[in-house]
């Protein structure tokens, strides 16, 4: 069989399982599969004892199978059990190592310095999966089946054997510990964000966009249902930063998804920390439209505050809203909760298309001011 036959062997059977255990689609499907293939190649070509062997075509699919093993595990786990095993296990693994001599040692003082760490090895994990697997340069993973890729990636990057003098060696992720626990200055003190950062926290419209934010990046973990529809707001929220041509607002979106530290993400995109202050106030001005106007419908669903359920205010709330909006926008909830669309209501109140979605957008606001109080 040649060469051709059997990458092209390969790769229809890895295609074909990862097809069959995610669901994803064929594109996703055929994109990690191909990166596989090429990834175990160029793990045997390189190996001497492989090539020695004489049965590499053998090794070739054990290493297939147990990357595609690793992704279907993550994949099963899901972006957040995913996520937290991950940095569970490698938090583990480095708690001995991190100790460093000008810091005391406390447990707490450790795991400060262990979330530090790992989010500067995150980052190194993204960047040595784009090199070697030949990707752009500003990828990352965006579906539920790349995300368990890269995670199984980083996992194995982290795990990797580097020789040492004298016949020794040791993992990588162990090696990047000793060298970051013997750089920490006397008492550092370490501050990770794992959230979108805030604005005026006076500002009316701060409370809802503050829990919007935490909803997207942070809290206990979701339900089934609640992470389809908070994966629905994730996707529909990047698809419209795009659309209105915020494709910069939808990678800092993307990388704060990632938990990444602030120095990171400067970083990363290139940008100075004035230029990442800007971009911040682009991106909430973006999402509270997103929130109020573009997709309330969808937002208020995943936060359990749909129009059928008061808007998520109390019934006390509810009758104070209704007393303190127009007569114009009471007539707005009344038919939107008789299921009419914007058309429709338009068309009754004699408005403008523009005009009522600023009227709507308005209640909504003092909706989500009363809810939040």
């Amino acid at each position: 069989m040649s060469v051709s036959s059997v990458v092209e062997t390969l790769f229809d059977r890895l295609f074909q399982k990862i097809n069959r255990s995610t669901q994803a689609s064929k594109r996703n499907c055929a994109e990690v599969a191909s990166r596989i293939v090429c990834e175990v190649q160029r793990i045997c070509a390189e190996s001497q004892r492989i090539q020695d062997s004489g049965n590499v075509e053998s090794w070739e699919n054990d290493l297939a199978d147990l990357r595609i093993q690793q992704i279907h595990r993550y994949f099963e786990l899901g972006s957040y059990k995913g996520r937290l095993d991950l940095h569970s296990s490698l938090s583990a693994i480095v708690y001995r190592y991190m100790t460093p001599p000008q810091v005391q040692s406390s447990y707490r003082a450790r795991i400060s310095l262990i979330e530090d760490f790992l989010q500067n090895f995150y980052v190194e994990s993204v960047n040595a999966f784009r090199r070697e697997h030949d990707v752009a340069p500003d990828y990352r993973p965006r579906s539920l089946l790349e995300l368990a890729e890269y995670m199984a990636f980083t996992e194995r990057y982290a795990k990797r054997r580097i020789p040492l003098s004298r016949g020794r060696s040791q993992q990588l992720i162990i090696l990047r510990t000793q060298t970051f626990s013997r750089q920490q200055p006397p008492e550092t003190t370490i501050d990770i964000q794992q959230a979108i950062e805030g604005g005026d926290a006076e500002h009316p419209r701060a409370a809802p966009l503050q829990r919007l934010r935490e909803e997207l990046t942070t809290g206990e973990e979701p339900s089934d249902l609640e992470n389809t529809v908070r994966e629905r707001v994730i996707e529909q929220l990047i698809a419209y930063l795009v659309e209105k041509g915020q494709q910069d607002c939808a990678d800092y979106f993307s990388l704060r998804l990632m938990d990444l530290p602030t120095q990171e993400i400067e970083s990363i995109l290139g940008i100075t920390a004035r230029e990442r202050d800007y971009l911040q106030q682009r991106f909430k001005y973006h999402l509270l439209k997103f929130s109020f106007a573009h997709n309330w419908e969808l937002v208020h669903e995943w936060l359990g505050a749909e129009l059928g359920k008061n808007l998520g205010l109390t019934p006390q709330q509810w009758e104070h809203l209704k007393e303190k909006i127009s007569h114009n926008q009471l007539k707005i909830i009344n038919l939107k909760q008789q299921g009419l669309d914007d058309a429709e209501i338009s068309k009754q109140l004699d408005l403008t298309a523009t005009q009522l979605r600023k009227q709507w957008s308005k209640l909504l606001e003092q909706a989500w001011d009363l809810r939040n109080i």
